[in-house]
């Protein structure tokens, strides 16, 4: 197919060329950005290699058929594979197809979530220590989602306020949550090692960390300042996969997942525990302790209350302070 608005003597650009570039544009995750290309590949393989512009409603309803019938996918899997081809469609190749519109999304089903109770969690953290152990007493204490505390930048922890600044979250929304008194300390022995590391780091001249939305354009000088380096940093140099650049990122998730994994298992819990159970656990005691469901869904960053009235059925028990189930 040629683009008759390509300069003479030019390729126009590939397809999924085309994706990731429009993808960047509107700064959406790098993992947004795997997974997108991911399902649009598979679309257009498990079609023969034919291009999405001569495929239409049958097409993309076989291909997320086939997902739930043979791949066996569960309903968000199959709605994340929806909302790649409608960003292609839509974005990338200009179609309007209205057809995508009437489409029904697999409904997910409506399951309550594994929750520790206090004793559970005492054993499960009690199993936990260095690194580890401080990122789950503050997915705990702060009811943090994965993520967050992985990406979390020195800048946003506020000693003098208690608080915790949680940027860039889910929706692409900030919060503040508390920070619990008991990790005060123990954070700042942390950073105080993470500062010795930034400083070896910046005598290489090896110091830099990702900045969003072209804010290193912006501020030249921040990706090397202090301010933003990440909390919990990975143990090496990686080249990112955007730039090309070798620095160093946060810490790979996965680590914290094994190491709760295991302290679970130690611990004799039958649960299906994982990191984000404690932030599940958060919620459960706050509302447990009598604080109101409102407060609770700032805290969590709840867009509905709906979301978070899945914890309880018990509503406005009041509470003016909020303090944090791993201070009580």
């Amino acid at each position: 197919m040629v683009n008759e608005n390509a300069p003479a003597g030019t390729n126009p650009p590939k397809l999924l060329d085309q994706v990731r570039d429009k993808i960047r544009v509107k700064h959406y995750s790098i993992r947004t950005e795997t997974q997108y290309i991911q399902w649009i590949k598979r679309f257009i393989f498990f079609h023969g290699k034919r291009h999405p512009r001569d495929l239409g409603a049958a097409e993309v309803e076989a291909f997320l058929s086939h997902l739930a019938t043979e791949g066996n996918v569960s309903a968000s899997t199959q709605n994340q594979a929806l909302s790649a081809l409608l960003f292609l469609y839509r974005e990338v190749l200009g179609i309007v197809l209205p057809w995508m519109d009437t489409m029904v999304r697999a409904k997910k089903p409506q399951r309550l979530p594994v929750v520790l109770n206090r004793s559970e969690v005492a054993l499960v953290l009690e199993r936990m220590d260095g690194g580890y152990g401080l990122m789950a007493r503050l997915l705990y204490g702060t009811g943090m989602r994965l993520m967050e505390c992985c990406r979390l930048r020195v800048k946003d922890i506020d000693f003098g306020q208690r608080e915790i600044l949680i940027r860039d979250g889910k929706g692409a929304k900030d919060r503040v949550t508390m920070l619990p008194a008991t990790l005060v300390q123990v954070l700042q022995q942390h950073l105080a090692k993470r500062r010795r590391l930034y400083e070896d780091d910046l005598a290489k001249g090896m110091a830099e960390v990702y900045l969003p939305d072209a804010l290193a354009l912006k501020y030249p000088g921040a990706p090397n300042e202090w301010a933003w380096q990440y909390v919990f940093p990975s143990g090496s140099y990686s080249v990112d996969p955007r730039s090309g650049r070798e620095r160093r990122h946060h810490i790979d998730e996965k680590l914290l997942q094994r190491a709760m994994k295991r302290a679970v298992t130690a611990s004799g819990i039958v649960k299906l525990a994982t990191p984000h159970t404690l932030r599940h656990s958060f919620a459960t005691h706050l509302l447990e302790g009598g604080y109101d469901i409102r407060t609770v869904q700032e805290l969590l960053g709840h867009s509905d209350v709906s979301t978070t009235m899945i914890y309880t059925h018990v509503l406005n028990k009041g509470g003016r302070g909020v303090v944090s189930p791993l201070d009580r």
